[in-house]
């Protein structure tokens, strides 16, 4: 079996098994579920250390004729880009369920069985390389992230589920509607036919006139930037954070919001270049509001899950700048700040669940004094914190850096203003983390040793496992990033050499339709006679 195609479907084993076990036997259930994604964790790792990192194009590819009539394919494979999230993905996952082992306690066994099927939701939308097989997997991968949310959340879960659900369900239908129409499209060329095979469409989607490309962008675009989500598209994004269970946060910000930024690089630059230029200047605006607005909203929050979601909307406003800046730089630090905003933010959610099954509470106000009762609890809080508000030597400068600096460079973003606007986000995280920082973990100790009722401890060996690896990540990137940079390093070239393609080529069009000055017209007459 092709190991890519394996890598997806793995997870799916441990459905099947799960249905096998008693569901008053909780600890062989977690066991399970957490050993079938450290499987799936191990299985990916040999796509890392096969992966030729010299080759701009996709790798593992399988495909396989799934509806004959419609020319529609089971179609995958990966490029580095797409390699660094499916390893996101299968590292953040077993790590969500090791740190709430104790967490859940009611619907165990379902609640696993819902963990495992968005994996391979999440892995198939990162593979697929068919526009239709691509939706499938979209489209899977909401349905059991709303039962997480909507079963095991909190207080406000259904309408945090319901909303989430409908926001992501309304992009997704306009962007079917847009592949639907790129297929027709293809059919009617020349020797054309309906097709969703993504790397033929690559050739076929930037030749269509620049209305309809446009309309096409906004619709892929559209659906993309819901679930970023960006400005002011992120409504539904701290209702479903604060409401959903410490691992349906850590995956969602680890992983599904990526997803959105993924999209804009896979799909809407290269399918659209031409429309893709046409609304640079707004997507860059948006971007720009969405890291200084992300940044105040979190902040004023008094709780401190609500403050982690609202940075979020900050952070992921860079990766949708370096984006749309189109340069080397800037995609390579949008890649990079995905891989980081789901280290670093999954970090912190991992951290609030674990502070929040002691003392039950999440208001700033409840705390202080914390580092006193659980020092290894705060030394890990400060380096993720530190991680969040890209401290040099950590992961966070990394991506921020190259972000900055590829919309400096940038001549499609066309000013420096991007870049000194976004600048402002960084300082911003600063204050608004290290305040919550502050607050939480120093100051005196609460009477008696209580919050929220509750004596706190400070971590168990099995929290400190789940939290190790992520900081051994963290370091790395911002130590040495050059493992993971080289390996999007082709695909962050290839994009940026096609746009610069149809650039040029607009630039020789608009050259040749442009009227000639009356002494070159004279000069022309002059060599003809």
């Amino acid at each position: 079996m092709n190991i890519l195609t394996l890598t997806i479907f793995l997870p799916l084993v441990g459905v099947a098994a799960l249905f096998l076990f008693n569901k008053e036997n909780a600890g062989a259930i977690k066991l399970a579920g957490f050993v079938t994604t450290l499987v799936v964790f191990v299985v990916s790792l040999y796509l890392y250390f096969q992966f030729d990192s010299t080759h701009a194009g996709f790798q593992f590819q399988q495909k396989a004729v799934w509806i004959a009539g419609l020319n529609i394919s089971y179609f995958v494979g990966i490029d580095g880009m797409s390699l660094l999230l499916i390893l996101l993905t299968t590292f953040l996952t077993p790590l969500a369920l090791l740190g709430t082992w104790n967490s859940i306690s009611h619907r165990l066994k379902e609640y696993t069985m819902m963990i495992l099927l968005l994996e391979v939701g999440m892995i198939g939308v990162f593979a697929a390389l068919d526009l239709f097989l691509f939706y499938i997997f979209w489209e899977a991968m909401l349905i059991p992230m709303y039962f997480i949310i909507g079963i095991w959340g909190g207080q406000e879960r259904i309408y945090a589920a319901v909303k989430f659900f409908l926001f992501t369900l309304f992009g997704s239908l306009l962007m079917l509607v847009a592949i639907l129409a790129l297929g027709y499209y293809a059919s009617t060329l020349p020797g054309g036919q309906f097709t969703t095979n993504l790397l033929d469409l690559y050739s076929i989607a930037p030749r269509m006139a620049l209305t309809l490309q446009s309309w096409m962008f906004l619709a892929f675009a559209l659906s993309f930037a819901i679930k970023v989500p960006l400005f002011p598209l992120h409504t539904w994004l701290p209702d479903a954070h604060v409401q959903a269970p410490t691992a349906g946060s850590v995956i969602l910000a680890g992983v599904l919001l990526k997803m959105g930024t993924y999209g804009l690089i896979r799909f809407c630059l290269p399918l659209f270049p031409e429309a893709a230029f046409r609304f640079t200047p707004l997507l860059g605006v948006l971007a720009v509001i969405g890291i200084i607005y992300g940044a105040l909203v979190a902040m004023v929050q008094t709780d401190i899950k609500k403050l982690v979601a609202y940075s979020s909307v900050s952070h992921l406003g860079f990766v949708v700048l370096g984006t749309f800046a189109m340069t080397e730089e800037g995609i390579q630090g949008a890649i990079i700040q995905m891989i980081n905003h789901g280290l670093s933010t999954g970090a912190l959610f991992l951290i609030v669940g674990m502070i929040y099954d002691r003392a039950h509470t999440r208001a700033i106000s409840d705390f202080g004094g914390v580092a006193k009762i659980m020092p290894v609890f705060a030394a890990f809080f400060m380096i993720f914190t530190f991680s969040s508000i890209g401290l040099p030597g950590l992961n966070g400068f990394v991506g921020e850096f190259l972000v900055l600096l590829g919309s400096f460079k940038s001549t499609f973003l066309g000013t420096y203003a991007y870049s000194a606007f976004a600048a402002s986000g960084v300082i911003l995280a600063a204050v608004y983390m290290l305040w919550m920082y502050q607050r939480v973990m120093l100051g005196p100790v609460r009477e008696g040793g209580m919050y929220g009722g509750h004596k706190l401890f400070d971590l168990t060996k099995r929290e400190i496992a789940a939290l190790v690896p992520i900081v051994i990540f963290i370091v790395w990137i911002g130590v040495y990033p050059g493992t993971f940079l080289n390996k999007s390093a082709p695909v962050a070239k290839k994009v940026v050499q096609e746009l610069e393609l149809v650039r040029q080529g607009n630039q020789v069009r608009t050259a040749q339709l442009r009227p000639q000055p009356a002494a070159t017209l004279k000069s022309d007459i002059s060599k003809n006679k």
